[in-house]
């Protein structure tokens, strides 16, 4: 079977040696364990705009899947990373006294605060690289004078930033080895898409670039915001005089907008193949060559594994609604 039957609104997550997939009743989580094998552990699960009818509406509900997405993705990349290195024994003899202390009093402790620290500096990172730099570079150029053009180069630098920030993070060989997870990921699910077994073998046959993945959303997400700040300029000349931290905080402010518009074209992409749909998607596609890299047999195992703990009995209850 060749032709597409379906368009599935199971999603995924590239993990630490490992592939979270999220269908519409649950969520699956498959890690490679030390031992070689596959644990995969389903939790019944509900997004949180079925929580509440308004959280459900068009463009809020792209905000609260954004903010869901980083909360609970957080929490399975910590899991993974848990799973992945069980059983495996440390060096005690190369740990210091003070080392061995503050593993047995402080180590689950230590970690939640380690990972709390993180998550605040990639913040601050991300509001660095993507927010102030951009607009400190075009200030060195325009001598300050928020121009008719000033969003538009914001934004173009802020796409070089985020293409040369993966490009280098890509070379890491940990994180290579998660865009090898992140391929599989798309792939197992262009497998069931097209209505074919889930084997090794038919997975291996699938294209790895998936118009409804989050890289795609991330660049919707800054053409979005190229067009809206423009517009704003255009229509409140005002602004031009602004305080510049004034300008940043106003972008900050209509990012919730630009995630919500972003949401409902990656839910009408994944529906839809017609023009538009190909040109808004191809810089995110393009993308893709980097964020994901061609999985091993054994990777795509993984991925094999928990997409079939998500799917329904029912491959209607897992299309896009």
């Amino acid at each position: 079977m060749d032709k597409k039957v379906h368009k599935t609104s199971v999603g995924g997550q590239a993990l630490i040696e490992g592939v979270m997939m999220k269908g519409p009743k649950g969520t699956a989580l498959s890690v490679r364990l030390p031992s070689g094998e596959i644990e995969t552990e389903y939790k019944e699960t509900k997004p949180w705009k079925d929580k509440n009818k308004f959280l459900a509406l068009p463009l809020i509900r792209g905000i609260v899947a954004f903010a869901e997405s980083m909360v609970t993705g957080y929490q399975y990349l910590m899991e993974s990373a848990e799973k992945s290195t069980q059983g495996l024994e440390e060096d005690e003899a190369n740990m210091s006294k003070f080392d061995r202390w503050v593993n047995d009093h402080f180590g689950e402790k230590m970690m939640n605060i380690l990972g709390a620290v993180s998550a605040v500096l990639g913040f601050a990172l991300a509001f660095v690289l993507f927010m102030w730099l951009p607009t400190f570079l075009v200030d060195l150029v325009t001598r300050n004078q928020l121009l008719k053009y000033h969003p538009l180069f914001e934004g173009l630098i802020r796409i070089v930033i985020f293409v040369t920030y993966m490009l280098i993070v890509s070379k890491m060989k940990e994180i290579h080895r998660v865009f090898m997870y992140h391929g599989a990921e798309h792939k197992s699910i262009f497998c069931y898409e097209n209505g074919l077994e889930l084997t090794v073998e038919n997975v291996r046959k699938q294209g790895r670039f998936h118009p409804r993945c989050g890289t795609s959303f991330m660049f919707v997400m800054i053409l979005l915001s190229i067009l809206l700040s423009s517009a704003l300029v255009l229509i409140f000349p005002a602004i031009s005089t602004m305080n510049r931290f004034l300008w940043i905080l106003i972008k900050l402010l209509i990012l919730p907008l630009v995630m919500g518009i972003g949401y409902e074209f990656i839910r009408y992409a994944g529906k839809h193949d017609n023009l538009l749909v190909k040109i808004l998607s191809a810089p995110g596609l393009w993308m893709q060559r980097i964020t994901t890299q061609e999985p091993t047999d054994d990777i795509i195992e993984v991925g094999i594994a928990s997409l079939k703990a998500v799917l329904t009995d029912n491959p209607e209850d897992d299309e896009i609604k």
